[in-house]
């Protein structure tokens, strides 16, 4: 493996969502502790499966794997982060300040600028404090899906700066009042992921044209912060042993076309490819085999036949919808499994079928416009930007709460407007508007990875309770949570794959829901390679690693749709509309 060779002390993973960043990195973990060296694997990925791949409890602790000498594991919980922020700094006034005031201090932690600071205050000790974590010869970064990797990297220079100015007013003053003393820590942080010596950056993609785009972006934003050593990894490639079926034959020429059509600025990065294995890569013997390319004795096929599209189609789900008239349907689940193509496939359905249809977007990753490839009659197609939402959100409170202020009150608020704890706020605002917009018509959102999504649903909540505060009796004011928790109003679908990791982190997300006050309403199973009925034994084996997981979400869901693995990547209006040709009416 060329990223391998000569590996210096940090080496970050990143990539879209769901192209196997957690298996590369934990057998890149588990191949330099087999070399002797002491390894540290963190995730910084609010919706982390490390613990799931190796099969034990980590958690927010260093935690030694089993029978893997040399080998520990830490993945950075942003809950347990923030619990633990919050009392680092509540902890010493107690019993100092009145219980009115510690409350009010208490509230101003409670939002998700705590949580991602708190989660920034560990990911920064891990590059820059030698005391604690100098014992370890390489520190492997399993990232969150890309989004979240890019906020991530860029907090240490936006908090530099943001603290070399000042420390802001005290509207943030809660989430940053233990930020001053670390500013020798973030400046080392910064040092080190720019030095190449120190840190390698590796781009994780399938042989996909909407992956490997990302990992240009991924790599062009990363250069932006000094960021500029990079290799490539091409995960999960067809390989000769999956036969020369139909279904092969057109997988392989999709992925062909893809890496040919490579896009400049990654083309001529280090490059290594990845086949697909016949199984899932959950446990050690299983990561041992990731760079491997010797072929897997396949499993046999199911005795039992697998379930089809036909069996559960999207276009019951789509009727459904339909019936009500109007209303929210929210795509949700775990980056890189489909969850764009299946909002869009339900929104030109419901188009198609004469109605007045707005499709959205939180992702910070998103690519509607490449998924859609042209407009469709009766569809309005947006992203809410954060830079744009962001710009906004500035212009409106200098022009409300900085109205009637003197010069230097206005130059106090544009500085605190100037702090990343903004940028979350004024994503939310805008999701509000659309949240609104479905009392009219059809809104389908497309979206962001869990752990921006449990963010933002985390600022809803914030704000429900702000109202609920200050206007005491709620009755007759309909918050948008309120909104997302009534099912006659919103209709959550979580969108998954058919593999062990996505349907644990999908199930995890109904949890969160369900504590929150909503339901999800329907699951669909995406790239289904069961449901495309397969016929040579590497495709049924890998169809025979599906049916558990399967099985899985049909007790776990009210209603399933499964989406097989098609020959051609579902781009444009015909190719998305075909997701939902599959009549759920009596003949």
């Amino acid at each position: 493996m060329k990223f391998l060779q000569d590996a210096p002390r940090f080496l970050f993973f990143t990539g879209k969502g769901g192209v196997g960043k957690t298996s590369v990195a934990c057998a890149t973990a588990l191949t330099l502790a087999g070399t002797g060296k002491h390894v540290l694997l963190v995730s910084t990925d609010p919706a982390s499966n490390v613990g799931q791949v190796f099969g034990q409890t980590i958690g927010n602790t260093v935690t030694q794997i089993s029978g893997v000498p040399g080998l520990r594991a830490l993945e950075i919980d942003p809950e347990q982060a923030a619990e633990a922020y919050r009392e680092r700094i509540i902890g010493p006034a107690r019993g100092v300040l009145p219980d009115a005031e510690l409350a009010g201090i208490a509230e101003s932690l409670s939002g998700s600028c705590t949580t991602e600071i708190a989660s920034f205050d560990e990911f920064t000790s891990l590059l820059a404090d030698d005391s604690s974590y100098g014992e370890y010869d390489h520190i492997v970064f399993d990232t969150a899906p890309t989004g979240h990797t890019i906020r991530l990297l860029q907090l240490p220079g936006s908090w530099t700066d943001f603290l070399a100015a000042g420390t802001g007013d005290p509207s943030c003053l809660g989430p940053l009042s233990g930020l001053e003393k670390h500013k020798q820590v973030y400046a080392k942080a910064v040092q080190a992921l720019t030095d190449p010596a120190r840190t390698r950056l590796v781009l994780v993609s399938r042989a996909q044209t909407s992956s490997l785009a990302e990992i240009e972006r991924t790599y062009l934003e990363l250069n932006q912060i000094g960021i500029g050593s990079g290799y490539v990894v091409v995960n999960g490639v067809l390989p000769d042993a999956a036969g020369d079926e139909d279904l092969a034959k057109s997988l392989r020429a999709r992925e062909a076309a893809a890496l040919a059509a490579i896009p400049r600025t990654v083309a001529g990065l280090p490059r290594d490819v990845l086949e697909l294995k016949p199984g899932n890569m959950v446990g050690i013997p299983a990561l041992d085999s990731l760079f491997t390319t010797a072929p897997a004795a396949p499993r046999q096929p199911p005795a039992a036949p697998a379930p089809g599209a036909e069996d559960a189609p999207l276009a019951a789900l789509v009727d459904e919808v339909e019936r009500d008239g109007r209303g929210l349907v929210m795509c949700m689940g775990k980056g890189g499994v489909g969850k764009t193509t299946v909002a869009a496939a339900v929104a030109i359905a419901l188009a198609r079928r004469g109605h007045d249809v707005h499709l959205t977007t939180t992702d910070p990753a998103a690519h509607l416009t490449e998924t859609l490839h042209g407009s469709v009659p009766g569809l309005t197609v947006s992203r809410i930007d954060p830079e744009s939402a962001i710009r906004e959100y500035r212009a409106h409170v200098m022009d409300t709460k900085g109205r009637n202020m003197d010069d230097e009150g206005r130059a106090a608020l544009a500085e605190d407007l100037m702090s990343p704890c903004t940028d979350e706020v004024a994503v939310f605002r805008q999701f509000s508007k659309v949240v609104q917009e479905s009392r009219r018509h059809f809104v389908v959102i497309d979206t962001a990875p869990t752990g921006h999504t449990l963010l933002l649903l985390d600022a809803t909540g914030s704000y429900h309770r702000e109202i609920a505060r200050q206007v005491g009796n709620t009755m007759g004011f309909v918050t948008p949570l309120m909104r997302l928790q009534d099912p006659a109003q919103t209709k959550v679908v979580l969108v998954t794959l058919a593999e062990t990791t996505p349907v644990l982190e999908a199930k995890e997300l109904q949890d969160d829901l369900e504590r929150a006050g909503i339901h999800p309403w329907a699951w669909v199973i995406n790239n289904s390679i069961a449901a495309a009925h397969p016929q040579t034994p590497f495709l049924q084996a890998r169809a025979a690693s599906e049916l558990e997981q399967i099985s899985q979400v049909y007790q776990l869901a009210d209603r399933v749709a499964l989406i097989p693995l098609l020959p051609d990547e579902p781009i444009g209006e015909e190719k998305l509309s075909a997701l939902t040709a599959y009549s759920s009416q009596p003949a």
